[in-house]
Order: structure tokens, then sequence, then C-alpha cells
């Protein structure tokens, strides 16, 4: 039998194979593949959630600007972003969700921003402006095509911008398939490590790591500290 493959969502090689199978209660078994070329770990397509049944899901999800936990979580990324960036910048949360904070923690900071989804706030004017950062908090991981969203990011960013991203990532000496961040089924992309400097180097962008599981990513820029 020929060994399983299928292109990579990232970088859209063809030197995949299966990494891992699992099989959780009430999910049945869903095959997750690994890329050589880039690194990413992705769920088998035809396993993965229909629209309907993602926000479903997601209509779930409490997060809330109000919890003082969740701004906390938020706060590894927006702290250190805004010590980067210059007074006046415009930035965009890519990826909101139904309950957005991370652009009003920014706003706090002196900083405007927009709020984006495509299930709750799917304003495609936003789409046609840049900005000077992005974040994009808990989103990474449920991109079916991460290397399409990705060039999409990069069009967005202005030279000189920064791309704040945080997801949960796989380290080499984890444990894919105790892993309770591979447990959720709408978690269908994950990273290494060289999945990101992957995709730095495609863009031309510098990426630096402020935070476990916060990666910032520097358009056409000095590398950040």
């Amino acid at each position: 039998m020929p060994e399983l493959s299928l292109k990579c969502p990232l970088c859209l090689g063809d030197e995949t194979g299966l990494f891992s199978t699992r099989s959780d209660s009430g999910l049945g078994e869903r095959r997750y593949f690994g890329c050589e070329e880039c690194g990413l770990v992705f769920l088998d397509p035809e396993k993965r959630l229909n629209n309907a049944e993602e926000k479903k899901r997601y209509d779930l999800h409490r997060n809330s600007p109000e919890d003082a936990g969740y701004v906390d979580f938020l706060n590894r990324l927006a702290v250190p972003l805004s010590e980067r960036l210059a007074a006046g910048a415009c930035g965009l949360d890519f990826g909101c969700g139904p309950g957005p904070a991370m652009s009003g923690l920014m706003r706090a900071r002196g900083f405007a921003s927009e709020d984006y989804d495509p299930l709750y706030r799917p304003d495609t004017a936003l789409l046609n402006q840049c900005y000077d950062f992005i974040t994009c908090t808990e989103v990474a991981e449920h991109l079916f095509q991460p290397g399409e969203v990705f060039v999409l990011l990069d069009r967005l960013l202005k030279p000189g911008g920064f791309l704040g991203v945080m997801t949960g990532l796989l380290e080499e000496e984890q444990d894919f398939e105790a892993w309770w961040y591979a447990k959720d089924p709408t978690h269908v992309s994950f990273y290494r490590r060289r999945s990101l400097e992957w995709i730095a180097k495609k863009h031309h962008w510098q990426v630096n790591y402020p935070a476990s599981n916060v990666v910032f990513f520097h358009k056409n820029g000095i590398q950040a500290v």
C-alpha cells in the first residue's frame, strides 16, 4: 500500500505523510499529516467540521473583554506589541470572534484597531486597507488554508508593520496524541517553530517569540527584540 500523502495547506508541498491518528468520543478516527518541507501538522481535510458545525462550537466560547483571566491571556501579546509600535499606529484584529477584546486592549493603549471576522464581523472593506499592525489571536490553528491567509495578511500589513500571532506551538518534544490542544475538533493546523520560520522566510519577515505561544512577525524591518 502506498504511503498516505496530501498536499500541505501551508507550503503546498507534496512531501507529507501520516503523522498521527487519534480517536475521540463523538468524533471518530481523525488522521493528521505532517509536512517535511515546512513542518506543519494538519488534520485530514475529510475530517474537518463544516461551517455550521464550526460556528456552533465557536458560539460556545466565552471570551469576554470583561473576563479578567482572558484579558490577562491577551495581554501576553498586547503589552509587548504596544511597546514596539509608533504613536498613532492603526491596526486590525483579524479573526476577532464573537466577543472582540484585543482591539479594545489596543485602543486603551492609544492605538486604533478595527475588528474583522469571517463569521461574526465579515466587513470585507477592511481587507482593502493596510495596517501598521495586525493581531491574530487563537486563529491560526483554525485555518483550513493557512498559506493563503498568510499571503492575505502580508498584503494587509504595511512595510515595517507587525503581525502578532497567538497559537499553541507544537514543540518537538510534545506528545501529540496526548496534547489537549489537538483535541479541539476546530483546531486543524498546528505549527512547529520551523513552520513559523518558513512563513517568515517566504514573506521576508523577521520572526520573534516574546512570550509562550506568542509570535511576532516584523515586515521588512529590523529584528524585533
